[in-house]
């Protein structure tokens, strides 16, 4: 039977989306029977550009991914739950029956400046969920 992961955050826009791609690639690489979802919260109905471009420079397409709600994956079913909210005016949602693991990690979405800086904050979040979520997947 197959271990399901969910990463949730707000909007399901950058974080959760780019932790759901790197879990699905690590899961399929290191051969672990697990299934991988992302939601928000409050999903924001689209995917953050900035994030679809920064995972296809690691080879990962995340551009035809959703925006999800709770209600649109199996939240009872999920062995996981993975917070990835980082800022105090995020409300992280409370998953029962899961094991929860929060990951406090500051929105991309937020970042201002020209666009190169943008990237390098999505740059430097992704990085740190690919860091994570391959140790959290190999240690399954």
């Amino acid at each position: 039977m197959s271990i399901k992961i969910g990463f949730i955050c707000t909007g399901n826009s950058a974080r959760s989306q780019i932790a759901e791609g790197f879990g699905k690639y690590y899961a399929k690489k290191l051969d672990k029977d697990v299934e991988i979802y992302s939601a928000g919260s409050k999903p924001s109905g689209y995917v953050h550009p900035l994030a679809v471009e920064v995972m296809k420079e690691k080879g990962i397409d995340i551009s035809k991914n959703k925006s999800k709600s709770l209600e649109d994956i199996p939240l009872n079913e999920l062995d996981y739950v993975i917070t990835l909210c980082g800022d105090a005016a995020e409300n992280c949602p409370v998953i029962p029956n899961a094991n929860t693991i929060h990951w406090g990690l500051p929105d991309p979405a937020k970042a201002e400046g020209s666009k190169e800086e943008k990237l390098k904050t999505f740059r430097q979040i992704r990085d740190e969920i690919e860091k994570r979520v391959r140790e959290f997947i190999e240690g399954i």
